[in-house]
């Protein structure tokens, strides 16, 4: 057993996003450009509906997956594949953009706690420009693990013989959301050839001794066992881990692509409305009934 330590500590970056909205971002930063096969991870957190209630307008992707996860709060989501979903505390969508997607996430409230995490994952070369999917889950499609002092939710991978609704063939993402009791520690297994990070945003906790105060994003090092103590006040942390692709990231705004002409034609398209491939009608998707 070799115990998994702190390879790197990110401090989250203050970015603006879609109509005015602050998120803080970890990986996608100068400190911490990609962390393959993730790209970027965006937490965004507050009270304070001036801070969120313009939301995320129409926008493009191509090149690459995107997973949210809500904590709290309700986002709606229309995209141009005709699909349309709410999101609420404790749910999550998938969607792969591939050969591209024009998508809008508008908050469902004015006031309250928003809270959630979005997680961007590569695809490889070849599925860069396969046909864009969409899932949503409800939380009670997430199974949870319950020992004595921890909670573990189960988004995506596999833990304690049990299998999380999304599942990623190209990367093969593992991504936890664990609780723990003050005091305890949480130990789990990892393939070595994985790559990831635990955030810590509740609480603080230690990784193989190594303080990790709230909000505190650590890159694991290499290892195939992971250590996590909860403080005197517990923890809640997200585990995520995949496998790298190893292909060049060539990255402009919401395209990822390999190579700079991809990105270029990328540009081009949305340029020309051929961005999108089989588009639904976006108006008649914004009437459409919502799938909670």
């Amino acid at each position: 057993m070799k115990l998994r330590p702190v390879k790197q500590i990110i401090k989250a970056m203050a970015v603006t996003e879609g109509a005015g909205v602050t998120v803080h971002r970890t990986i996608g930063t100068p400190a911490l450009k990609n962390l393959d096969p993730f790209l970027m991870l965006d937490f965004f957190h507050s009270d304070d509906p001036d801070d969120y209630i313009a939301g995320f307008p129409d926008h493009p992707h191509r090149g690459f997956n995107t997973f949210t996860y809500m904590l709290d709060g309700h986002m709606q989501h229309h995209d141009s594949m005709g699909n349309k979903g709410d999101l609420g505390p404790g749910g999550a969508q998938w969607m792969k953009a591939a050969s591209g997607v024009i998508h809008s996430e508008m908050p469902q409230q004015s006031s309250g706690m928003m809270r959630g995490f979005q997680l961007w994952i590569n695809l490889p070369a070849e599925q860069k420009m396969s046909t864009p999917a969409y899932q949503d889950f409800s939380p009670d499609a997430f199974p949870v693990v319950e020992n004595k002092g921890s909670r573990i939710k189960i988004l995506s991978g596999e833990y304690n013989g049990q299998n999380g609704p999304v599942d990623d063939p190209y990367t093969q993402v593992q991504f936890l959301d664990v609780t723990l009791d003050k005091n305890n520690t949480f130990t789990h297994k990892l393939d070595d050839s994985l790559q990831g990070f635990i955030y810590v945003f509740e609480g603080d906790a230690a990784l193989s001794g190594t303080a990790l105060p709230q909000h505190s994003f650590a890159v694991l090092g290499e290892g195939d066992t992971l250590e996590i103590s909860a403080g005197a006040n517990g923890a809640r942390f997200i585990i995520v881990v995949g496998k790298p692709i190893g292909e060049p990231i060539v990255q402009y705004g919401p395209f990822v692509m390999n190579t700079r002409e991809e990105i270029e034609h990328a540009f081009a398209d949305f340029r020309d409305g051929k961005l999108v491939r089989d588009k639904a009608n976006f108006s008649d998707v914004r009437n459409a009934p919502t799938r909670a």
